[in-house]
């Protein structure tokens, strides 16, 4: 009745892969920043003026009735050019609302927070 190693090698050796597979496996992202709603205020500070950015159903990308890109505009030049000015202007510190149709293509939605990427906005969320 001598001591087997072989299958204590194999539990180790499966243990060493799961810890390696694991931690291989952690990825953040660092490009945009997304704050989700809470559902309560949080009290305090200063006030802001949201900056609401509406996408249709067929891709079509508004801001209080002006539309900044067709469902054919994937880059959304004015998009960008409005955000990183108004942005600019104000201290970048106004937060900007997403709010896609139940329809919109991920895609769509995808080339928005890339303009917004691009036009240096700071806080971001959905709605």
């Amino acid at each position: 009745m001598g001591f087997q190693i072989a299958p204590m090698v194999d539990v180790v050796f499966v243990l060493l892969l799961f810890f390696m597979a694991s931690a291989g496996s952690q990825i953040t992202e660092r490009e945009l920043s997304i704050n989700l709603p809470a559902g309560k205020s949080s009290g305090g500070g200063a006030i802001t003026t949201p900056i609401i950015i509406e996408i249709s159903p067929d891709g079509t990308v508004s801001m209080n009735s002006t539309v900044y890109g067709l469902p054919a505009n994937k880059n959304l030049v004015e998009l960008k050019e409005w955000l990183r000015t108004t942005l600019g202007d104000y201290g970048g510190e106004d937060p900007v609302i997403i709010r896609p149709s139940p329809d919109t293509l991920q895609e769509r939605i995808i080339d928005v927070l890339n303009a917004c990427a691009a036009g240096k906005v700071k806080n971001l969320t959905f709605s």
